[in-house]
């Protein structure tokens, strides 16, 4: 799980960077970059997961989980946190029958696009 410092929680923050950034969208996954910091802070990260995917709240967490723990990764592996104020990861139907691997791959290649 993210510390508690690297997660986006309020809805105004979600709007906001859904207004105000840019989107880019790869394999079932859709990012939402904010603005572009000054500060030193670290960047807040959410992931959202439509009920229009599945009705089931297991199957939206599970997915959850995995775009978790894919970012969780590609933040150990380069420096991730340092470019944007918060970023936003939004799953689609596709991604409900995908394992790790797939999920992994799709969130390395958004962060790659945020280098």
């Amino acid at each position: 799980m993210l510390p508690k410092e690297y997660r986006l929680k309020k809805r105004s923050a979600f709007t906001a960077t859904y207004k105000t950034g840019t989107s880019f969208h790869i394999d079932g996954i859709t990012l939402f970059c904010g603005k572009k910091k000054e500060n030193s802070y670290p960047t807040k990260v959410g992931f959202v997961v439509s009920k229009k995917i599945h009705k089931r709240a297991v199957k939206r967490n599970r997915i959850k989980r995995l775009m978790r723990e894919s970012y969780r990764l590609a933040i150990k592996k380069r420096e991730l946190s340092t470019k944007y104020m918060s970023i936003i990861f939004v799953a689609s139907a596709k991604l409900l029958e995908k394992d790790f691997n797939y999920v992994n791959s799709a969130v390395n290649k958004l962060a790659d696009k945020l280098l």
